[in-house]
């Protein structure tokens, strides 16, 4: 490959992950409207297209999907040890570790 070429490759993959940042700030952005305008339907679209647009950008950034699957569940798991709140109140934490392993 020539330099040419790998500074135009650069160029966009660099152009890709400035678009994927602003896609999941536009995400973020959607889903705070949705949650104000009380839309079941419109949160989870929003949910959904951020948690994809994450993936997708942590892909672009190096990280694999299995090893981003992996960060995951050893964040749940630390955040259990340290008694987060939202495990203590609802157990929500090892509810999403069990539907990850159960996938």
């Amino acid at each position: 490959m020539s330099s040419v070429d790998q500074n135009l490759d650069v160029a966009g993959r660099a152009r890709s992950i400035e678009w994927l940042k602003s896609e999941v700030l536009d995400q973020v952005s959607r889903l705070f409207k949705a949650m104000w305008e009380g839309s079941a339907a419109r949160i989870t679209d929003s949910l959904s297209g951020l948690i994809a647009s994450a993936y997708i950008l942590g892909r672009r950034l190096g990280v694999s999907y299995r090893d981003l699957d992996k960060a995951v569940e050893d964040k749940l798991s630390r955040l259990k040890q340290e008694g987060h709140q939202l495990e203590e109140q609802y157990r929500d934490l090892s509810a999403l570790e069990e539907h990850i392993r159960k996938r």
